[in-house]
């Protein structure tokens, strides 16, 4: 064999590769919904254990089905406690009748919210390659999302509280949970500057006639910026859940660490549970991979789309 032909064979299996890489990408794995689970050892002692369901980045579009189904299993199957969801739930001008679809077994629920861009502005076509050059800076965006008529459906018929550059006392299965948010930092929509006086008022709030003092406070992000974590931690999370990163949506088969992550947390935090750690203190943090993608990049490789349920237990 010559080396013409050895480079030609070469070449041939790379591109079959590569072409087998893409068609799992397109056609399989973006299907393949999984739940990734924690345990959590963060309540005081003797607090019953509650089960969470972190929810993030749907991007939903009306022909998902597929999708729309396996939420509702999940929400059925597990009966939470508590759902968190961390924003880009929309992914169409008419996505909120897959959102409506989903996330109906979860109606009477408690749940918190942040909106994520893709909740305001449908997705836009862009270059790819452009995330290995750090996060995206260009607002580019679609048409603008009834965002409006979606929170309406979150808030008054599942019954959550917006945590949009705000704090809120949940309550969850008896057990108070002081939460806080703020909206997509990756916009540049978040306020760190309100939370301390939102939470300071929340904090002095009794619940059910009991002490105001919560057995959890809770932080909720879209995007996990370094510097939204950082002040989440020093307002004193107990556990932190971001969502944006999607894992990085495609990743090296068993690796650690995501290719890109859209925002400047580390890479190897773009996915599942880790420490965030800033002046002495350390929270655990949880970000979702999401359960979509854009309907420009529909794509999934060695990332699965995901929901996580947390058990928070007690502490010993």
């Amino acid at each position: 064999m010559t080396g013409a032909q050895r480079a030609f064979g070469a070449a041939g299996a790379l591109a079959a590769v590569g072409l087998s890489a893409a068609v799992w990408g397109t056609c399989i794995e973006r299907f393949l919904f999984t739940v990734r689970r924690h345990d959590l050892a963060v309540l005081p002692p003797g607090s019953p254990s509650l089960t969470v369901l972190h929810l993030s980045d749907a991007h939903m579009a009306p022909w998902q089905h597929r999708k729309q189904a396996w939420i509702a299993e999940v929400a059925e199957r597990e009966q939470p406690d508590l759902v968190i969801n961390t924003g880009d739930n929309l992914g169409h001008e008419d996505g909120l009748r897959g959102i409506r679809a989903a996330f109906a077994p979860l109606r009477g629920v408690p749940g918190a919210f942040v909106h994520g861009s893709n909740d305001v502005a449908g997705p836009s076509p862009r270059n790819p390659l452009r995330y290995f050059q750090g996060p995206s800076l260009r607002a580019e965006r679609g048409g603008d999302l009834d965002t409006a008529a979606m929170d309406a459906f979150f808030v008054a018929e599942l019954g959550w509280t917006d945590l949009d550059n705000a704090a809120s006392v949940v309550e969850a299965a008896g057990v108070r949970l002081d939460a806080f948010g703020v909206s997509d930092a990756h916009r540049q929509w978040d306020d760190l500057d309100v939370l301390p006086d939102a939470l300071a008022a929340i904090r002095r709030r009794p619940l059910f006639g009991r002490a105001p003092e919560a057995a959890l406070t809770i932080g909720v992000t879209h995007a996990p910026y370094r510097r939204v974590l950082d002040a989440f931690t020093d307002l004193g999370a107990d556990v932190i859940f971001a969502g944006h990163t999607h894992g990085g949506q495609v990743r090296v088969p068993f690796s650690r660490s995501a290719l890109v992550a859209n925002c400047d947390i580390p890479r190897d935090q773009a996915r599942g549970l880790s420490t965030w750690s800033h002046d002495g203190r350390m929270v655990p943090l949880n970000v979702s991979a999401g359960l979509g993608h854009s309907v420009y990049a529909p794509v999934r490789f060695a990332c699965r789309p995901e929901a996580s349920v947390l058990t928070l237990r007690a502490r010993a």
